[in-house]
């Protein structure tokens, strides 16, 4: 009989044996991160000298609320009936173990170990959470009655600190009470950022990209557009202008990267640079400039406009006068354009990996762009990710960023686009970083995982020396894009496409100065061909992935032209 049957759906989220749960993005509660780690300095700073050689574990727990309303236990509502969760993540370059169960006594600390407790509540500014401290050689008690041995002092945090405080994002240093003595042990650094969901937008499940990946051969990535114009004399059009955009496209690239920062009111703008310079004629002195830098951050969207732009490195020289752009007055042509012009005056096959412009805190303790304060990253991200998500259409966009904290705020605030962690890992170039978690390859690789990435954006440099660097994220489930000056050199990009790579980011993307068809636009013309025979597909003199090519090349000889394929999203 029917009610006699029995049927086997399986393992909720297991798809042939490979797990497919996600943990969906925030709808309507926050996440907060609380991080322990020795970016700076170590975490746990002992001042007792009984304590001074001792090894600690840690252990989070949550107790409770700070404040509880009266007729919370009467009358609950759907809100407060959700239960807030407490999980907690390791990463080292050796691996990571996320989103899990503490032990009993927690976990020790790790010099080369990042440790996350994450948070998710209804009630953000009201939790009480505890820091418990177990001595790990101690095999007494220290008081008796103790349900674990060595169990020696405790920190408290109110999450209301964070709200007093203003910040979304910040450090918080706490004593460490002794557990008999109720004296101070010493104090506890922990670093913190709360997450938000975006303030009046709702994802939904029509179409998720986050972690689609279609894998062919590299995929070409025009830097900043048409090439940087600062560096070196890639192209004579000016970077990060709708005009270098459209260059691009008309060679080939298949998605073109750029920096997206906001200006004085929060508009988002299209620049590289953190701050720009701007020039100024001395009172007695007619033919003589001086250069001013200032933040994007402090001017408006119509004062951008107006600028005549010098780049920051002219500083650095005697002679502003050749530093100084000429003047450009086709608008295609001007610096600063907005993150909506851009979408709509870029062909929509053109996807876009957008950066999204972070402050980074250099090893030294100095800031980019010698910058302390920023915006607040909420704010920051949510007018960036809305202005993205009502004008991209069915545009291919990647985002990116060197801070850490950014590539996860945008991974939990949103489902539709994947995220690439940029890492400039070990270098001889750029000064290292802070943050642990940006120090190496190996450790972006544990962090993309930890956050359920789509992938690494690595320095060149570093992955000319360890090419297996992208073996190893690619067996990881990972997508490796690259960027660096080195990629402008034709055998690298040569290297780096034997070895596997995803995407290349490069600033000679019209080197050739010919005419290429997007291969988006063509994948599209071959979907809606039914068969390809075997005699175009012989006839064809591409490399690699073949196709018939409409390019003035293949028009000339009656073949079908050639096309070096690259992979990405797609929307089909």
């Amino acid at each position: 009989s029917e009610s006699d049957i029995v049927l086997d759906d399986g393992q909720f989220g297991f798809n042939n044996d490979t797990e497919c749960v996600d943990s969906g993005w925030l709808t309507c509660q926050t996440e907060i991160r609380l991080r322990l780690h020795y970016s700076q300095k170590p975490a746990v700073s002992i001042t007792k000298k009984k304590f001074k050689k001792s090894q600690f574990r840690l252990k989070l727990t949550l107790e409770g609320y700070e404040e509880e309303g009266e007729d919370d236990e009467e009358h609950p509502t759907t809100w407060s009936k959700m239960t807030t969760t407490l999980e907690i993540s390791l990463i080292s370059s050796n691996g990571y173990k996320s989103r899990h169960s503490q032990p009993e006594c927690g976990y020790a600390l790790e010099p080369n170990q990042w440790t996350e407790y994450i948070i998710h509540t209804m009630d953000p500014d009201n939790l009480e959470l505890t820091f418990e401290f177990f001595e790990e050689d101690l095999s007494d008690k220290v008081v008796q009655g103790d349900m674990h041995s060595g169990f020696v002092g405790t920190a408290c945090l109110l999450s209301s600190t964070f709200a007093e405080s203003g910040k979304d994002t910040g450090i918080v240093t706490l004593p460490i009470i002794g557990r008999n003595s109720r004296q101070s042990l010493g104090k506890v650094r922990v670093d913190y950022i709360v997450i938000r969901p975006i303030k009046n937008f709702m994802c939904d499940m029509s179409a998720s990209y986050r972690k689609y990946w279609k894998k062919r051969t590299a995929l070409e990535v025009g830097h900043r557009g048409a090439g940087s114009t600062q560096t070196a004399k890639h192209t004579k059009i000016r970077e990060n202008t709708i005009a270098s955009f459209k260059s691009a496209a008309l060679c080939g690239a298949a998605y073109v990267e750029f920096d997206v920062h906001l200006s004085k009111e929060n508009v988002p703008v299209v620049y590289h640079d953190l701050t720009c310079c701007i020039s100024m004629k001395k009172k007695n002195d007619k033919h003589s400039l001086e250069l001013f830098e200032v933040p994007v951050k402090d001017l408006t969207f119509d004062q951008l406009q107006l600028l005549k732009l010098a780049h920051v490195a002219a500083m650095k020289v005697n002679d502003h006068k050749e530093s100084l752009d000429e003047e450009e007055y086709i608008a295609e042509h001007q610096p600063f354009p907005s993150l909506a012009q851009i979408f709509q005056a870029v062909p929509e096959n053109v996807g876009f990996n957008i950066e999204l412009k972070w402050l980074c805190q250099l090893i030294d303790g100095s800031w980019e762009g010698n910058l302390s304060t920023y915006f607040d990253m909420n704010l920051f991200l949510d007018i960036i990710l809305k202005c993205v998500l009502q004008n991209a259409g069915k545009r291919r966009v990647v985002f990116s960023s060197f801070d850490p904290d950014i590539c996860t705020m945008v991974r939990q605030k949103q489902n539709k686009y994947p995220v690439l962690f940029l890492t400039q890992g070990k270098s001889e170039i750029y000064p290292d970083l802070m943050d642990i978690r940006c120090r190496t390859t190996s450790m972006a690789i544990s962090f993309a995982q930890s956050e359920d990435m789509l992938g690494i954006n690595a320095n060149v440099e570093d992955l000319l020396k360890n090419m297996d660097y992208i073996k190893e994220a690619q067996s990881k489930g990972l997508v490796v894009f690259c960027w660096g000056d080195d990629t402008n050199d034709h055998e690298n990009r040569r290297k780096l496409r034997e070895h596997g790579i995803d995407g290349l980011i490069y600033d000679k993307i019209c080197e050739d100065q010919t005419e290429k068809q997007n291969i988006f636009k063509l994948e599209e013309q071959v979907s809606r061909k039914e068969v390809i025979s075997d005699e175009t597909m012989k006839s064809c003199v591409c490399s690699s992935y073949c196709i018939p090519c409409t390019s003035e090349a293949c028009a000339n000889t009656g073949e079908a032209g050639s096309i070096e394929s690259d992979s990405g999203l797609s929307s089909s």
